[in-house]
């Protein structure tokens, strides 16, 4: 199994900054225990706090996809429905 990083990076809406990052707060905990997560660790980006970036890593992309399809990450989908400005995922792998 190759280690996988995921750095996701989420804009919220200027006006649903707090509402976003109590979503993306919830997600934490939940996640750390999901199998195959290793780190699972939020940033809110200090001079534009409607920047959020998720740095990840897991045992394996399949233990990652796995975590895509989990309900929490579902229900966090529909409870930020339109407060999402932009949002980008880049799967990484090392360079060995």
């Amino acid at each position: 199994m190759t280690k996988l990083t995921i750095v996701a990076n989420i804009f919220a809406n200027p006006d649903s900054t707090e509402r976003v990052k109590t979503e993306l707060i919830k997600l934490i905990d939940i996640t750390r225990q999901e199998k195959g997560c290793i780190n699972y660790d939020l940033h809110q980006d200090h001079e534009n706090p409607a920047h959020f970036m998720f740095y990840e890593n897991w045992e394996s992309r399949e233990l990652w996809q796995a975590h895509m399809n989990a309900q929490h990450l579902q229900d966090y989908v529909v409870a930020t429905e339109g407060l999402i400005a932009n949002f980008t995922l880049n799967e990484m792998l090392p360079v060995e």
